[in-house]
Order: structure tokens, then C-alpha cells, then sequence
């Protein structure tokens, strides 16, 4: 069980750069907008061998090189 303080001590103790661990649960942490959703796209088999090839050139899966992409992509949008 974690031991409890209050808040102000807590955040005194963050901003100082003490260790905080015993405090915290981090089995129920996450990461807000960062849950994966699954969703589906068709793509033309001569896009998916490309992306195979280009996946297997880097030693990674298909879907890791397509999210990269994409997050490269929309990265670029909003700079």
C-alpha cells in the first residue's frame, strides 16, 4: 500500500526533486490522448509490398513504419 501525504507536501517534495515513488501507483498511470484506437484503412497491394520492403529495409513491423510516417506527417502540419 502507498503511504499517503498531503497534496502541498507532495508538490513541495516534486519541485525539490525528491524521489516521489513511494507515493505514487504507477500501475494506474496513463497517458492522456496517447490510448491506441484501432482503426482500419485499405491500401493497394503495390503500397503494401512497398511498405513491407521499406519495413523489412529498417528491421521493423509494417504498422511501426506506417505510424511513424504519419506521425511525421502531421508533426510537419503544425510546424
Amino acid at each position: 500500500m502507498k503511504k499517503t501525504i498531503a497534496a502541498s507536501e507532495f508538490d513541495r517534495m516534486f519541485d525539490d526533486g525528491e524521489d516521489i515513488d513511494e507515493y505514487i501507483d504507477w500501475s494506474k498511470g496513463r497517458r492522456p490522448n496517447q490510448e491506441p484506437r484501432r482503426v482500419n484503412v485499405d491500401f493497394p497491394r503495390w503500397m503494401v509490398a512497398a511498405l513491407d520492403q521499406e519495413a523489412t529495409r529498417l528491421g521493423v513491423t509494417r504498422q511501426s513504419i506506417i505510424k511513424v510516417w504519419i506521425a511525421e506527417r502531421l508533426e510537419s502540419l503544425t510546424t
